[in-house]
C-alpha cells in the first residue's frame, strides 16, 4: 500500500513545489491545520476581477500534502473561484468516494491509491481546505 501511495509522480510533484512561497501583497490569506498529525497549509491569494491572478502556499506537512499543494499551484492562477471550488469538491469525492479526478487536472490521478488509506485522506485534502478557506476570505 505504501509503495502505491508514495509513487514517483507524487514525489516529483511535491519536490516541484509549484507555488511555494509568499506573495508580496496578497488579498487574502488562510491557514488550515490538521491537529491529528500536525500538518499545516497556508495559502495566499490575489484576484483580478473574477480570476485568480496569483497564489502561493506554505506547507508544513507530509509528502502527500506538499504534492497536493503543488498541484493547486500548477492550476490556480487563471482559474475562477467557482472553478477552484468545483475542483476541491471533485477531489473530495475522488479521495473519499472513488469519484473521477477533476477535469483538466491530470495530476490528480496520482492520488488515486490514497482512496484505500483513509488515514491519509486529509493529507491530500488539507491544501484544498485551505484553498476553500482563502476563497471564503475573498468573498468569492
Amino acid at each position: 500500500m505504501t509503495e502505491a501511495i508514495y509513487q514517483k509522480q507524487i514525489i516529483d510533484l511535491a519536490r516541484a513545489r509549484v507555488g511555494a512561497g509568499r506573495l508580496d501583497a496578497p488579498q487574502a490569506v488562510s491557514t488550515v491545520d490538521n491537529p491529528l498529525c500536525g500538518d499545516r497549509v497556508t495559502i495566499e491569494l490575489s484576484l483580478e476581477g473574477e480570476t485568480v491572478s496569483a497564489l502561493a502556499h506554505k506547507v508544513r506537512g507530509c509528502l502527500l500534502c506538499e504534492a497536493a499543494a503543488s498541484m493547486i499551484g500548477l492550476h490556480a492562477s487563471g482559474s475562477s473561484p467557482e472553478t477552484l471550488r468545483g475542483v476541491a469538491a471533485a477531489m473530495h469525492r475522488m479521495i473519499t468516494q472513488g469519484g473521477p479526478a477533476p477535469a483538466g487536472w491530470p495530476e490528480a490521478e496520482v492520488f488515486t491509491p490514497v482512496r484505500e488509506a483513509k488515514s491519509r485522506h486529509r493529507c491530500v485534502l488539507l491544501p484544498f481546505e485551505a484553498l476553500l478557506a482563502v476563497l471564503d476570505e475573498t468573498g468569492r
